[in-house]
């Protein structure tokens, strides 16, 4: 009832526009004129297009994924026990996804009933979900490796390399090229990287001699897999969101919860077949060793996972990035003044941080410029071509 109501006024404002020239408004609420009352081209409820018009909504769902990204690596990083898990760490992702799809079938069932429930076994969007879940899964084994060898600022910088990797992503799927101004800005990010690595072991060296120390690089092949597995991770992360940015978008008729379990079916399996690969897991159960910071690591998982798919689903994978770069300063910050950690404050650390912070603030400007350059281009060939 509350749809057919709904509807009666969106088609009287898409048939307004009907005949000589319609603004962009009435022309997009012509293609798709459940928009404007917050339902889809079906007529059913589209909560996705009433939060694109609330910027507020918009700019709380940013802040959340850049403090949930900032806090996350440093609560794996608390597991750690003189530098190692004394849980075996798959099996918190694993837990983490039977933790999604429960709540999430049990939002379907609230909301829809069992008619809803159904739906979420549709073959088309379960096969695609579940390729992306697949990489997902393997996105996690590898954050996994690389957060047990390096620390969680590390982690958060090395993740920034993703821009270059999304841009050569999009030249090879998409055709989509970067301007020279952009490439010297990759660049500039990539060097930034190279110099907060090299100011960590300056430091660290520094410190050593001060205190009358030799000094030794501690777990030296432990940083190489490391850089390797987050490397790794930036890959399929980056193809990821891609991916999960398309597909959302193209089965926007889906609530984000029914899709959360598309993704988890085949991300759960994959991961449990990581874990039984190992054979220890099964032996000591999967709650071994676990601990209260254990539980929150958890936490930290299912939180994380759904904010990232919500910032998909209803911003862009673009934004993505952007937040995951600010959370690096957050993470740098928290380590610092955290009373729960030592690192102290140090002027080149932070200097090389912001340098770095910077680099990709001065990327994601650029995107803007280049688009406008280019369309100022293309009006100028325009005109041209109509003197001839």
């Amino acid at each position: 009832r509350f749809v057919t109501r709904s509807r009666a006024p969106c088609r009287f404002l898409a048939m307004a526009g009907g005949g000589g020239t319609r603004s962009p408004t009435l022309a997009a609420l012509a293609t798709n004129p459940g928009d404007a009352c917050g339902l889809d081209a079906t007529g059913s409820s589209n909560p996705r297009a009433a939060a694109r018009r609330m910027p507020l909504m918009q700019v709380l769902l940013f802040a959340f994924f850049i403090v949930t990204r900032s806090v996350h690596p440093l609560v794996i990083s608390m597991t750690k026990v003189s530098g190692k898990y004394p849980h075996e760490p798959i099996t918190v992702p694993l837990c983490e996804c039977v933790v999604t799809m429960v709540v999430a079938q049990a939002m379907a069932l609230a909301n829809g009933g069992l008619i809803e429930w159904v739906h979420i076994w549709n073959p088309k969007p379960l096969a695609i979900f579940s390729l992306i879940g697949f990489m997902y899964a393997l996105g996690d084994y590898f954050e996994l490796k690389s957060l047990g060898s390096l620390s969680g600022t590390t982690y958060q910088v090395l993740m920034q390399s993703r821009l270059v990797v999304t841009a050569g992503m999009l030249y090879v799927v998409k055709r989509q090229k970067q301007s020279l101004l952009q490439w010297i800005l990759l660049l500039l990010l990539v060097l930034s990287l190279c110099c907060y690595q090299i100011m960590i072991d300056l430091l660290e060296k520094h410190r050593l001699l001060v205190g009358g120390h030799a000094y030794r690089p501690v777990g030296a092949e432990s940083s190489t897999f490391g850089i390797l597995m987050a490397v790794s991770k930036v890959c399929i992360s980056c193809l990821c969101a891609v991916l999960s940015d398309k597909s959302m978008k193209d089965f926007r008729g889906e609530p984000i919860y029914m899709q959360l379990v598309q993704f988890k079916i085949v991300w759960f399996l994959t991961l449990l077949a990581l874990m039984s690969a190992d054979g220890s897991a099964f032996e000591r159960g999967v709650f071994y060793k676990w601990r209260l910071v254990t539980f929150g690591a958890l936490a930290s998982f299912t939180v994380k996972g759904w904010s990232t798919m919500y910032l998909l689903a209803l911003l862009d994978s673009m934004l993505k990035n952007i937040g995951e770069a600010c959370s690096v300063l957050m993470t740098y910050f928290l380590v610092v003044f955290g009373a729960s950690f030592e690192d102290e404050y140090e002027n080149e650390t932070f200097i090389v941080v912001v340098v770095v912070f910077l680099s990709v603030a001065a990327y994601m400007a650029s995107k803007d410029v280049v688009a406008k350059a280019v369309r100022y281009d293309a009006a100028c060939c325009a005109q041209a071509v109509s003197r001839l």
